[in-house]
């Protein structure tokens, strides 16, 4: 079965029950009932570079002011605790991409508010985040390219899937430590001179940011290849 054709129609039904509670009156383009929304583990004080959750808002972490990350900043709406905790392992690991639909158009609305509020302009094309050949063959799709294409979409913004490769097939994150992550990162990504990133502002779609080393390693590339700047945009961002 085609994913791309089962998530295209995922995204254009509108289911009449809350996809959370499984109450009634979820006609809403998110697909969750106003009561469900507002439970969401929204995220509001936050580092204004990595989205850090912080007790006071706009401030600059503490890992921030000791290094400034290479991407310019993270838009993430929500933390990833219950019920997103449950969900984007069921998007991503057990192709329930209806939640995927749910999760993107969050992203796409806290995106919009975001740069509107901030008086910033929209980057100049989306990212989604690339996986190893091997690792999107054994998963069966990308999280990051289906969440990037609904939110690219919703913002009238040019989708670039091959501007950003992941060269090296490189060991889970989880559990490692900063530094082993880092060196666990190293010579990971590639952007191919067809890429023509120069000058550009660049958002590169992910579903979770934990420490940021994985965003600040592809970011790093896409800056080597002479990207303006690159915003992270994700779905969630852990404590």
């Amino acid at each position: 079965m085609n994913i791309s054709q089962v998530y295209k129609w995922l995204i254009n039904s509108h289911p009449s029950r809350c996809l959370l509670c499984l109450g009634d009156g979820a006609q809403t383009t998110s697909g969750i009932c106003d009561a469900c929304r507002t439970d969401l583990p929204w995220l509001h004080s936050q580092c204004r570079r990595c989205a850090l959750p912080l007790p006071v808002d706009n401030q600059l972490c503490g890992k921030c002011q000791l290094r400034n990350p290479t991407f310019a900043q993270v838009v993430s709406p929500l933390l990833y605790r219950f019920p997103i905790d449950s969900l984007i392992p069921a998007f991503k690991y057990h192709d329930q991409l209806i939640y995927g639909r749910l999760l993107a158009r969050l992203l796409a609305e806290a995106v919009h508010f975001h740069y509107s509020e901030h008086d910033q302009s929209l980057p100049d094309r989306v990212l989604p985040m690339p996986l190893h050949p091997k690792r999107q063959a054994r998963r069966g799709f990308n999280q990051a390219q289906e969440i990037a294409g609904p939110v690219a979409r919703y913002l009238q913004l040019p989708l670039c899937r091959h501007s950003l490769r992941r060269v090296r097939h490189t060991a889970a994150q989880q559990g490692l430590s900063a530094n082993d992550r880092k060196r666990n990162l190293a010579n990971a990504f590639q952007s191919p001179p067809t890429a023509a990133v120069t000058g550009l502002h660049l958002a590169l779609v992910d579903d979770v940011v934990t420490t940021g080393t994985t965003a600040d390693a592809a970011s790093q590339t896409l800056i080597e290849a002479g990207a303006a700047s690159v915003s992270i945009w994700c779905i969630a961002r852990t404590p």
